[in-house]
Parts: C-alpha cells; structure tokens; sequence
C-alpha cells in the first residue's frame, strides 16, 4: 500500500486534534483511502515545551527541517495568524506539496492567491476547518456549486459569542461573567478580542464569499458589530426573541455584493433561534434548492481536526485517480 508522508505545523490544540485523530482512525483512512498515512514531522514553536509523546516522528522548531524531509506529500497547517503561516504554505505548494489549513485568519487574506498558487501547480487545497469547524459548509457550498447558484449565506460563525449570549440568556449571566465562563472552558481565549468584536465571524464570512461568488465585498464596506456592546438588561429584555450573533453576506442580481456581521433578535420562526452553546449553524440560499441549513460544533480539538482530516481523505481521493489514469 502507497503511504502518504505528512507534516504538521503547529501543535496545539488543532494540531494535537489532527495527530490524535490520524493515528486512531489510521486502519479506516488507509480503507478509505488505500494509502497509509505516516506524520513525518511537527513544526512547534518551543520545542521545550511538555506536549504528549509522538514517538517516531521529528519535532522540530526549524521549518527548513520540515521540509528538509525526503517525500513529503502533505502539510496541515494549525498556526494562530497569517505569518509564517502564509509564507510556509505558499513554499510547500512551490514545492508540490498539497496543504490543509484551519487557518481563517490566514486564508481569509491569503487564500484567493493560495487556490490560484495551487491550481497553477497542479496541487490541492483543504480549507474546512477554516470555517466553522466540525460544520462541513465548504464542501457542502463546493457541491451546490455544480448545479445551482448561491444567493445568499447567512451564518452563526463564531462558538464563543453564541455560547456567551446563550448564558446570558438563560442563566441571567451578565457579558463579563459569561465571558469568564467561556475562557475558563476553554471556549475564549484570554485575549478574546477577535471573537467578541465580530472579526472573527467576519474573516469566515470572506472565506464564505470567495467561495460561493468567486469574490469578496471590499472589507470596509461591511459593518462589523460584536456582541461586546450587549447588557444583560437587553437580552432579558428580548423575553420570546433571541439574540444571535449572524454573519451575512449575498450578491444582486448585478453581481453587487452586500453583507454585514452583528447581533440580532430573532423570532421562533428563524432557523437560528434554537441554536444554543458553541454550536454553529448556516443557512445557505440557492437559485434551485432553497434555503439549506446545516449545524454542528464550530470549534475545538476534535471537530477542527475531523474537518481537516476529512479533507486529506478527499484528497486522498482524487489523488488515487491520478495514479490510475497517468
């Protein structure tokens, strides 16, 4: 059986989401698949920090040694920010490398000039667990795509504001304790700026758009809200509506494209109002299917990782057909 040699860059949560899951599911991806997959090398950033054991495989902090090693196929990439994430993935594409990434911040700049690198290459790209983690949009959006037109996209992108507005709402926890709540969870980081302020909602939308229209809205064109401005007095006010935080974005009949992301009260008839916790949901509008809505877990350990090894089975896949007809 053929094995695919895969490196990972990045090491935490993500990244020990994706070594766990490889090396538990090995014997059903290798089914799936027909390769075996052996993770060569990690990339870390300390390499003195306590981290579980991965015997047999180079942990490194020097990406020339990642990519010093001989045959490698495939890099997954779970790196916080858009450096050196951009500028690694963009040489492991020049080198025929396929890339996974979970990387939104990244990908929401960079991944226009990523999918055109990789095409001009011949070589593939997963980006799933960029946007709402264990939720399979991307895929879902790439198949609508063969047959019908996407209108519109509306979506509750970010776990952490939705799990704050949910305590707020049937806990009477005021933002700041259901805030504490979160990061003591591990929902929040401690510096939770992007998730409350509405920038990380609005990068997965951006991602949305590219996909689904071929273009992004001019950035400064969006209204950008977070749910920071939200007091308990206003959620308890709402009494039968609920307050969700809803990423938007949809294209005219010219081509203009319109979006926003910013809490709002909805009634039961929305397909959003029973979506509590960290969970995600997203309603996606087409010209023949209508509206479709999909919901599942947006972020951590487990769905991320799923969503990126679910992409390496995908490309996996193609790559097996390639064999067969060259």
């Amino acid at each position: 059986m053929p094995t695919i040699k895969a490196a990972i860059l990045g090491f935490g949560t993500v990244g020990e989401g994706i070594y766990r899951i490889i090396n538990e599911k090995k014997k059903e991806i290798e089914q799936q698949t027909g390769f075996t997959i052996e993770i060569a090398t990690i990339l870390v950033r300390d390499i003195a920090k306590k981290r579980i054991s991965t015997p047999g495989v180079q942990v490194t902090d020097d990406i020339r040694e990642v990519f010093g090693q001989p045959q490698l196929d495939i890099v997954f990439e779970a790196i916080v920010g858009e450096e050196p994430a951009y500028t690694y993935l963009s040489e492991a594409i020049a080198k025929g490398y396929d890339v996974i990434t979970a990387n939104k911040t990244m990908f929401a700049t960079h991944g226009p000039a990523l999918l055109q690198q990789a095409e001009e290459k011949g070589g593939h790209i997963g980006f799933e667990a960029t946007t709402a983690g264990g939720v399979p949009i991307i895929q879902t959006v790439k198949n609508l795509l063969t047959g019908d037109r996407v209108h519109r996209i509306q979506g509750i992108l970010n776990g952490t504001s939705n799990f704050i507005l949910t305590k707020m709402r049937k806990e009477g926890l005021s933002f700041k304790a259901a805030l504490q709540e979160a990061q003591n969870l591990g929902y929040a980081e401690a510096d939770p700026t992007d998730d409350i302020s509405g920038k990380d909602a609005f990068r997965k939308l951006m991602i949305l758009s590219q996909l689904a229209f071929g273009k992004q809205p001019e950035w400064k064109t969006i209204d950008i809200q977070g749910i920071d401005k939200i007091k308990l007095e206003d959620v308890l006010e709402a009494t039968n509506l609920h307050y969700r935080h809803i990423a938007d974005i949809e294209i005219d009949e010219n081509g203009n494209l319109s979006g926003s992301v910013a809490p709002v009260l909805i009634g039961p008839d929305h397909p959003f109002y029973g979506i509590d916790g960290v969970d995600n949901a997203i309603i996606v509008e087409t010209e023949y299917l209508g509206a479709l809505t999909l919901v599942g877990p947006g972020a951590g350990m487990y769905p991320t990782g799923s969503a990126m090894v679910n992409d390496f089975i995908r490309i996996a896949g193609v790559r097996k057909k390639e064999l067969i007809t060259s």
